[in-house]
């Protein structure tokens, strides 16, 4: 069964689990200990951290593994902050970044800081400049992802460091995507990573704190891992992340070109075969082996079963496929096409095969989902005599209903008449303007709401 959501988390690679079980018997002990059992395991760490910090780019005394890569933003973020409260308060973040990042800035607005998105273009990186002009001398922090979890994007590190280190701001970087195909290029102030993204096992984060940046761990704290990571490592799994990460990158540039071939095959064929998708993000700044779609008039949870049923494992940020009932925060900021989202991942070793089947088999799957839903044939192609204005009530009915009802009266207007669309999904504030783009219509925007949601106006332009 072809599994294709390596961003979420990579199979195991062959080199980590070899590591994890001769450190299983070799690296049980106390690292901490002065005895030979301790001396073994405290000289196993250690050549994991020059190994890890290798391939970051750091010195092995910038570097802690944390119990996952979560843990090390947070970790990360809040002593970054606390480190630098003379010099402020704010936090500059992308409005994409992972949610960990998200959340850790939500806990610092709720504790009294301030806190600045800085919005995306459509691709879903930042523009340089305007996130340079975000950054002041009150800044304490700054952070921008290396590349983006769902969508591939890469971002502007290089340019951003400078504008950090002109103003002194540090910066942190979240390179968990990017790691595994190569070190992050600029002067980063802080860098965090997660093994299970490049095939190591899952529980280890790294966390690198260049030199000179001030930094104060925040909470109880012991004398291991520098303080930054308290408690007793898992040396193991720790042994292993290091081993794959330096296989990894051994393998990242020739299995990276061989991924992005077969990325790019996908990104091409798919608008092709399937009507009406919108494939997102950077077609050239991107990771090698994602890429992200989204399919109008699709039910995403309907989608991704089916496919699952066919023996394809994918992923999704649609909000069709969570239980927020709210589109993806990363789709929201690009604002593209959220319904029938599908984000395909490949991990290392994937055969062409297996992607061939994948477009053979993903028309027909798309086109059983919207026969399901009563997807209208095609668009209105001749004025109607009708009403100059149509009211859909969709209140109450979940993406891609919305959408579908707005497709099935467009052409009961004529040309220049309009259809109110009602509807209190999130989704729809997305949707409706991504089909007015790619129908040729137009969105005139939000006229007045409906107790308990909100009023979308469209006018038939063709």
């Amino acid at each position: 069964m072809p599994y294709f959501d390596a961003a979420s988390a990579a199979p195991l690679h062959p080199v980590a689990r070899q590591a994890l079980l001769a450190s299983l018997d070799e690296g049980w002990a106390d690292p901490a200990r002065l005895y030979r059992e301790g001396r073994r395991a405290r000289l196993l760490l250690d050549a994991a951290r020059e190994a890890a910090a290798e391939a970051v780019g750091c010195r092995p005394d910038e570097l802690v593994f944390t119990p996952s890569g979560t843990r090390a933003v947070h970790a990360g973020v809040s002593g970054a902050l606390a480190g630098r409260r003379r010099a402020g308060n704010r936090l500059v973040v992308s409005a994409v970044e992972h949610s960990s990042v998200l959340h850790a800035a939500e806990t610092h607005a709720a504790a009294g800081g301030t806190v600045t998105e800085v919005p995306v273009e459509r691709s879903g990186a930042v523009d340089a400049a305007t996130f340079a002009a975000a950054l002041d001398t009150g800044t304490a922090l700054a952070c921008l992802q290396s590349a983006n979890h769902e969508v591939g994007t890469g971002q502007p590190v290089a340019e951003v460091a400078e504008a950090c280190r002109g103003l002194g701001v540090p910066l942190l970087v979240d390179a968990a995507q990017s790691l595994g195909w190569g070190p992050v290029e600029g002067g980063w102030s802080l860098l965090t990573a997660s093994a299970h993204k490049w095939g190591g096992p899952a529980g280890v984060g790294l966390l690198a704190v260049r030199k000179g940046v001030r930094f104060a761990p925040q909470g109880p704290s012991d004398e291991r891992e520098s303080g930054r990571a308290p408690g007793f490592e898992n040396l193991p799994a720790i042994v292993a992340a290091a081993a794959s990460l330096r296989a990894v990158r051994a393998e990242a540039a020739a299995e990276g070109a061989r991924l992005r071939a077969l990325v790019d095959r996908i990104r091409a064929r798919v608008p092709e075969l399937v009507p009406d998708v919108e494939v997102v993000g950077d077609p050239v700044r991107r990771l090698p082996h994602l890429v992200t779609f989204s399919c109008l008039y699709v039910d995403g949870e309907t989608l991704l079963h089916e496919l699952d049923r066919e023996g394809f494992s994918v992923s999704s940020g649609s909000s069709c496929t969570s239980s927020t009932l709210t589109p993806s925060h990363v789709l929201r900021a690009m604002g593209v096409l959220s319904e029938g989202n599908v984000r395909v991942s490949l991990p290392a070793g994937t055969a062409a095969e297996d992607v061939d089947r994948f477009l053979d088999v993903l028309p027909g799957v798309v086109a059983g989902v919207r026969e399901r839903l009563g997807v209208p044939a095609g668009p209105a192609v001749a004025p109607a005599a009708g009403p100059g204005s149509l009211v859909v009530d969709a209140l109450g009915r979940r993406c891609p209903i919305p959408v579908i009802e707005l497709a099935k009266v467009i052409g009961d207007v004529p040309v220049g008449g309009t259809v109110t669309v009602l509807a209190d999904d999130e989704a729809a504030r997305l949707d409706i303007p991504a089909w007015c783009e790619m129908r040729g219509q137009e969105y005139v925007g939000e006229g007045d709401p409906p107790e308990g949601g909100r009023a979308y106006v469209v006018r038939r332009v063709s």
